[in-house]
């Protein structure tokens, strides 16, 4: 805790310093401060005891109490060809997503450096604990569409850790990066795991309105005596068809080996669709629908006849207070080919809840 403590006192000193510098037309600080808050309540009709939400659900995940999903401070340093992010964060979205992580490594959002390593083009390195390459949503909620996270992004990295190539052609519309990592979500690499992972992502915006994006994960997340290779190919593209509505389309689709050597695979898949339609400035409706399949137990391990096969809906509302202030409330549910959900201590094979949330940003 004491070390924490710590790191928040040089992110506020880095922001305090930044803040000295003269903001001129000609001079401009390198340092900015940020963060970001948000609070939420959370009532799941089958009534846990324990306040636990079901085990695939890792951000906004306990049940009738008002706490914090993410409190996050965050430091960034940019130049012409250096840059650099120190992100700390409270709640119980880390305490989910990063409970393997020792010590204080749960509670970095992220902490890298990057590095231009070409005068003429854009080119640069990043190396250290980065936002992941898979997925259209983010642990900052008031950037999502919807108020709780798909089943696509509870079930792959929210974060990485390594080392990253990227390239943006000088028009912007191409951004093509390759990475090699500590594993899959990994900060501290699993004991007995020397194998390295790797990725890639192609991120194509032919226009304003449209971005089309691929990202793929190969690697060993088990230690190297029961190494299990797998592979993961996450697909989407979000489209504005008007000012008004917002079409975002995925599909996850991923194969791990069944045991070392075999090569036989363990796969699952995910569909999903979010329509965003915001009538106004200050007024966003956003739906939902999403399946995921995996009948192994790879991702979700049911230990049930048919394994995690299971229909999402939602509905959500937003409503921004101010240009950095949003509330939130959503309806959401689940429906599983077996009983894998309680209600009220017996078996159903429905899970319902409301979900109300507030973000600010500063």
């Amino acid at each position: 805790m004491q070390t924490i403590i710590k790191i928040i006192a040089v992110l506020l000193f880095a922001s305090s310093f930044s803040k000295g510098f003269a903001q001129t037309d000609s001079t401009k600080s390198p340092l900015t401060f940020s963060g970001y808050i948000e609070p939420y309540y959370i009532y799941d009709f089958g009534n846990p005891d324990n306040h636990n939400r079901p085990s695939f659900v890792y951000s906004y995940n306990r049940h009738n109490e008002v706490t914090l999903n993410l409190g996050l401070g965050k430091v960034a340093y940019q130049t012409d060809n250096i840059r650099a992010n120190l992100g700390i964060m409270v709640g119980t979205y880390p305490n989910t997503n990063l409970s393997a992580e020792p010590g204080v490594l749960k509670n970095i959002y992220e902490a890298n450096v990057g590095v231009k390593i070409s005068k003429t083009k854009n080119l640069w390195i990043d190396a250290g604990i980065l936002p992941s390459h898979i997925g259209f949503e983010s642990a900052i909620g008031k950037d999502n569409a919807t108020l709780t996270r798909s089943l696509s992004a509870e079930n792959t990295p929210f974060f990485e850790s390594g080392v990253k190539l990227s390239y943006t052609t000088d028009d912007g519309k191409l951004q093509i990066s390759g990475l090699v990592l500590n594993g899959w979500q990994r900060i501290q690499r699993v004991d007995g795991n020397q194998t390295p992972a790797f990725g890639h992502q192609l991120v194509y915006k032919p226009n304003s309105k449209v971005t089309l994006n691929s990202s793929s994960f190969i690697g060993n997340d088990k230690p190297d005596s029961v190494r299990q290779m797998r592979y993961f190919h996450d697909l989407y593209g979000i489209f504005q068809i008007n000012d008004k509505l917002e079409v975002t389309a995925g599909f996850d689709i991923g194969a791990e080996e069944k045991s070392k050597g075999i090569s036989e695979y363990n796969i699952w898949y995910n569909p999903v669709l979010i329509l965003k339609y915001s009538p106004s400035v200050k007024h966003r409706l956003g739906l939902r629908g999403e399946y995921f399949q995996d009948k192994n137990g790879v991702m979700v391990a049911s230990a049930t006849p048919n394994g995690f096969k299971t229909w999402g809906y939602s509905i959500n509302y937003d409503y921004l207070i101010r240009e950095n202030i949003m509330y939130r409330i959503e309806a959401r549910g689940f429906r599983s080919k077996d009983e894998i959900f309680t209600l009220n201590d017996k078996p159903n094979k429905n899970n319902v809840f409301i979900s109300m949330a507030i973000g600010i940003s500063f």
